[in-house]
Order: C-alpha cells, then sequence, then structure tokens
C-alpha cells in the first residue's frame, strides 16, 4: 500500500479546499493510504473530508480563518511559532528583506511572510511517505520541501504567482526540492515559469477535477434566496479579499441603480477580512438592499441556481472553481477580462468578458439584461462544458509508482472522473 501525504495551508471554504475534496475522493483505493495535515490546524471544511483521509494535527479548530476568531487564532499559531520556537529572530532577516520588498512595490501582505514562520514552527511528521503533496503555494510548499519525508514531492500552484505575491526572495529555492509541480491552468503554468523557467520540464497542468453530479444534487437542496425579489439577481461567490475587486462591484451596482430599466440585487457568498471596510463602501453609497454580503453558505448551489446571472469581476485568478460551478449549472457568465477568467470564458460562445472597472461591468450587465437569448445560450453552452481534463491526474498517479501501477489506478478511477 502507498503512503500519500496532502498538506493544505488551511482547509476553509475556497477554491483550493474544495478542489482537493474533489481529489480525495477521487483518489480513493485499497491501493492507498491517504494522510491530510493543514498547516494552519483549522477551517471549516475539515467535515467534508472523505472517511479514509487520516487528518494528522493533533489539535484542530473548526473555524474559518477568514472571521475574527479565526484570525485571532491563525496569529496565536504565528505567535507560538515565531515566539515560542524563536523563529522570529531566526528568521529576522528574511522577514525585513521581504517586508522591506513589499514596502518598496506598495504592497504589504503580511500572511506571505507568515508561512515560512509556519511552515517551520509547526510539528515535524516523523512518517516517510511515497508521494507528499503541497495542494497550494507558500506555507504548504514550503513545509513539504524542507520538513517532509518523502520518496517523491509533488506541488500544485493555482494563483498567477507573482501577481499574488509570491517569488524566490519568498520561497528560498523550495521548488528545487520538489520533483513535480502542477498547475491549474496553462495561464498558471505560464506566468509560474516567468519567475521559475528552469523548471519547465517538470511543471505540467492539472485541471481541478470538477464534480457536476454532486453540484447539481446539491443545486436542487435547500432554499437559496429568500428575499421575494422579483427583479434581476446578480451573484458572485469568492473570498473577501483584495484580490476579488468587490469595490470595482459596489460601485458597478451603485451606477447599476442609477440606469437599469430594472430592479437588480447583487449577492456576495463569501467572508473575510475586507468585509468591514466593504460594508463602509456599500453604506457610503446607500447600496444595503442592492449588493448584500451573505457570508459563507455551505451548500451555495441553490444561490448558484436561482440567480440569473453570475459575475466575476476579480484582478486576477488561477483558475476559479466559482466559474467552473456556475458553468456546471448552465449560467450566464460575465467575467473580467484578466488571467485565468479568459482561459475559461470563451468570449460570446459561453459567456462575456470585459475590462476591471465599475463602468465597463455595468454596461457588460446591462447588456446581458437586455438580451436575454443571447444568455439563456451562454449558459446552455456552459453547461455543456469539458471542465476539466483527466490527463493531469494520470501524470500525478504516475508519480507513486510505475506506469503499471498508474494504468491500474486509471482504470479504477476512470468511470468515476468520466461520469461528471
Amino acid at each position: 500500500m502507498k503512503k500519500l501525504l496532502f498538506v493544505i495551508n488551511t482547509m476553509g471554504y475556497g477554491g483550493a479546499e474544495r478542489a482537493l475534496i474533489d481529489l480525495l475522493k477521487a483518489l480513493h483505493s485499497e491501493k492507498l493510504q491517504i494522510s491530510l495535515f493543514v498547516l494552519t490546524g483549522q477551517g471549516e471544511l475539515a467535515c467534508e473530508l472523505p472517511p479514509y483521509v487520516n487528518r494528522l494535527n493533533r489539535q484542530y479548530k473548526d473555524c474559518s480563518v477568514l472571521t475574527r476568531e479565526g484570525r485571532r487564532y491563525l496569529l496565536g499559531s504565528v505567535l507560538r511559532a515565531g515566539v515560542g520556537k524563536g523563529l522570529l529572530i531566526r528568521r529576522a532577516g528574511y522577514l525585513l528583506r521581504n517586508l522591506w520588498a513589499m514596502a518598496q512595490k506598495g504592497r504589504i501582505q503580511p500572511d506571505k511572510l507568515c508561512w515560512r514562520i509556519l511552515a517551520e514552527g509547526a510539528p515535524a511528521l516523523q512518517e516517510e511517505y511515497d508521494l507528499a503533496v503541497a495542494y497550494l503555494e507558500g506555507g504548504a510548499t514550503y513545509y513539504v520541501a524542507d520538513r517532509v519525508k518523502a520518496k517523491k514531492k509533488a506541488a500544485f500552484v493555482h494563483i498567477s504567482y507573482a501577481q499574488a505575491g509570491y517569488g524566490r526572495a519568498l520561497d528560498l529555492d523550495c521548488y528545487r526540492r520538489i520533483d513535480h509541480i502542477f498547475t491549474v491552468s496553462d495561464e498558471v503554468r505560464e506566468h509560474f515559469l516567468e519567475v521559475y523557467p528552469e523548471y519547465g520540464p517538470k511543471t505540467s497542468v492539472f485541471h481541478n477535477l470538477v464534480d457536476r453530479d454532486r453540484i447539481c444534487r446539491l443545486a436542487q437542496e435547500g432554499t437559496g434566496f429568500t428575499d421575494a425579489f422579483s427583479g434581476v439577481r446578480i451573484l458572485t461567490v469568492g473570498r473577501l479579499t483584495p484580490q476579488k475587486r468587490y469595490d470595482v462591484a459596489i460601485e458597478a451596482m451603485a451606477r447599476l441603480k442609477q440606469c437599469s430599466p430594472v430592479p437588480v440585487r447583487w449577492y456576495v457568498l463569501g467572508e473575510g477580512a475586507l468585509r468591514g471596510q466593504l460594508e463602509q463602501k456599500i453604506r457610503h453609497l446607500g447600496l444595503e438592499k442592492d449588493f448584500q454580503l451573505m457570508g459563507v453558505r455551505k451548500n451555495p448551489y441553490p444561490y448558484y441556481r436561482s440567480c440569473d446571472l453570475y459575475v466575476h469581476a476579480t484582478g486576477f485568478e488561477g483558475k476559479s472553481l466559482a466559474i467552473q460551478e456556475a458553468q456546471a449549472l448552465g449560467k450566464p457568465i460575465l467575467a473580467t477580462d484578466c488571467i485565468g477568467n479568459r482561459e475559461q470564458i470563451r468570449q460570446d460562445v459561453d459567456g462575456r468578458l470585459c475590462p476591471l472597472d465599475p463602468e465597463s461591468v455595468c454596461r457588460e450587465i446591462l447588456w446581458m439584461i437586455d438580451h436575454p437569448e443571447e444568455c439563456r445560450a451562454y449558459g446552455a453552452r456552459a453547461g455543456e462544458k469539458t471542465l476539466y481534463s483527466t490527463k493531469g491526474f494520470t501524470d500525478f498517479l504516475g508519480l507513486l509508482d510505475g506506469a503499471q501501477q498508474r494504468e491500474e489506478m486509471s482504470c479504477e478511477t476512470e468511470t468515476v472522473l468520466l461520469s461528471r
């Protein structure tokens, strides 16, 4: 039996975390012993892990890092590692150099600085694995590269690497100790190799495994919207972080309120540190009823099903699972023309793309409201899309053993994957 370890930064509600759960379900096999280590030891999605996955954390807190309680718990973890284990002193040079570099760019990201402290301060795993997988960039990758014993090591990259704030100075050459790197899209691979061109031969694409049947089944459960609104419902799903550019969406909603021929209401499912700032902007523009931050929903799919339009106005992406979920449910989609989004939307075929500014977003939404037949066609074509390729999954299995084992395990899971 092969021993397979996954490491992820958190298990909160997020695209990468949900994608990991789908991957773990696809890997169910008597030939594998699967373990998971959550670097921060927190996140509410852990309850959805398959029963055959062994979570290695001795202590675990079922709260999101995006809530106030979760951020306090995460800060405590950083302080215990940094102060209790002396890492803030030992890594003072590293922290100051990277802090200065961030300040020079006008973009200080404390979370990026903390990953090194958390990775080095987390408990070491004594067991040796056949394959250890860092499922997120940053802390999980640092931990697998430096702290895990494994015959082979792999790492996943889910974002536009440099735009997200990562780079060589933060990474300390961690990818040199990784045998294979999987990116979730072609564009993510391209941008990762702009930072690390020397790793091209060991970098390939592994698309998220989207369980279409599960999404469609869950979309029929629950109630979804309950506010009896009778106009056009717009939905966005994503964490309340700078990357998602909700400031643009809020300003676009202010313009829609002034010029839309029909009532429009915009709903956001997600949580994050920007909630207070966004709520202040919503109040300032008088949009309390028009732009609603609804928090996290354990089952978001009834909201997808009930919305009229899905909008993803982000600054950059890797490969958005939220877009894939909207496509699985046949929704018309408007996304901003940026890294990640443009790889998922074919302009005027299964959705529309626009520049990232309030005027453009508003203009495109008005166009889609005025062209319901075209939008129905977009949604129908989106629902027919093949959302991923199984090639990345086959390449992943190849890291576990030779060609014979890869072929046997691929046969075990092929029926499940192709039925989605």
